[in-house]
């Protein structure tokens, strides 16, 4: 015969235990009642399952619509090399990894150049920070932060003393595995009351492996007493093997084409037509009482790399000839030639240039390991 030591319950107790679990249960929170529902449950498959497909469909980042034609106008064009005059940059570099260095710049008989100005520049692969002052004292700062992978913030800040001159801007580039979203704001302003300045958003999607297409809106204010305004433009990027085409269509009427192809391994060539039609954008019957004209310029350009040189040349139909060398003779000598001839006005400019790289063994070898290993470079 067994007994039973512990303390008899009764059955009005455990009837009161029971209600006190009910209690003591876990209450629903009004976040998952929102998440754990038929419609957010429904609304998740589809996500995944359009997911699924956009990455079955090996769709590649197109870059951004601001660089949308890069090919032809950064790299194979020679507008943002092109100089006149005599220029002399010495640089020193004093560390790899971060990057830092300083340089200057002496120019000579250059109508767009300052006659001396000091560069700094420091860089991580999180971090880029470059400040440039001039002989007048005008100081152009830039500064870069990547926050993760995808998005990059950058700051670029110009202070003169000449009025007007002062310029503030703010870009943030998001990079998606199949698109680009950009947001640009230029001299934002909320000291007269109201927001003044201009921001630029625009946005380019892959749809299919080899094509792209995208936006881009503008929306401006001058003053607090103006109204705004607002422009919207359309591009559209096709990438074959070996070749580059884009398009854009501007809402004052701007067409701009351009065309890469890599003719060898060395050689690239391209093709840029910019067609404006004057009167569109400027009210109702501009283009009928004002007559409607057009503008256009092409210009075909080439590049050539050659072991220690690079060798760029262009003509386009406003009788401009433009050519411009780039010779590495030391290792840390590079001269730089630049001619143009405008057939039309009968004028003629020249420009040279040497630039002195200054650097020890040590950090050579720090900067070729550097440039060996696959760490993110600096967000440029």
């Amino acid at each position: 015969m067994s007994t039973w030591s512990g303390p008899a319950i009764s059955r009005a107790e455990a009837f009161a235990a029971e209600e006190n679990a009910k209690y003591l249960e876990p209450v629903p929170s009004s976040t998952s009642v929102l998440l754990d529902n038929a419609l957010a449950t429904s609304v998740r498959r589809a996500y995944r399952a359009f997911s699924e497909r956009r990455e079955a469909l090996g769709l590649t980042n197109p870059g951004t619509v601001e660089n949308i034609a890069r090919e032809v106008q950064k790299d194979v064009f020679l507008n943002n090399y092109t100089f006149t005059g005599l220029r002399a940059d010495l640089t020193r570099a004093f560390s790899a990894a971060p990057m830092f260095q300083l340089s200057h710049a002496f120019s000579l008989g250059s109508g767009s150049l300052p006659p001396y100005s000091f560069v700094a520049l420091y860089g991580t692969s999180q971090v880029l920070l470059q400040a440039n002052v001039d002989n007048d004292g005008q100081l152009n700062a830039r500064a870069n932060y990547r926050w993760n992978p995808s998005l990059i913030t950058k700051t670029n800040a110009q202070i003169a003393s000449g009025p007007g001159q002062s310029m503030l801007q703010i870009d943030h580039d998001y990079t998606g595995q199949d698109f680009t979203a950009s947001l640009k704001a230029l001299n934002p302003s909320v000291l007269d009351g109201g927001f003044t300045g201009i921001l630029v958003g625009s946005y380019l999607q892959s749809v299919t492996p080899r094509l792209a297409l995208g936006l881009e809106a503008v929306w401006q204010r001058a003053a607090i007493n103006a109204g705004p305004e607002t422009a919207l433009s359309y591009c559209a990027k096709y990438t074959g093997p070996d070749w580059i085409a884009s398009a854009q269509l501007q809402a004052q009427g701007a067409i701009t084409t351009s065309y890469w192809r890599r003719l060898t391994d060395k050689v690239e060539a391209g093709v840029d037509l910019n067609l404006q039609f004057l009167g569109l954008g400027r009210g109702r019957g501009a283009g009928v009482l004002g007559g409607m004209g057009k503008e256009g310029v092409a210009t075909v350009g080439a590049k050539y790399d050659f072991r220690t040189s690079t060798f760029r040349a262009q003509v386009d139909s406003s009788g401009k000839l433009s050519c411009l060398l780039e010779k590495r003779v030391l290792p840390i000598v590079q001269v730089t030639f630049a001619g143009e001839i405008d057939q039309v006005k009968q004028q003629a400019k020249v420009g040279l240039a040497v630039s002195l790289e200054a650097a020890s063994e040590d950090l050579m070898e720090q900067q070729e390991k550097a440039a060996a290993a696959a760490g993110a470079p600096p967000p440029f």
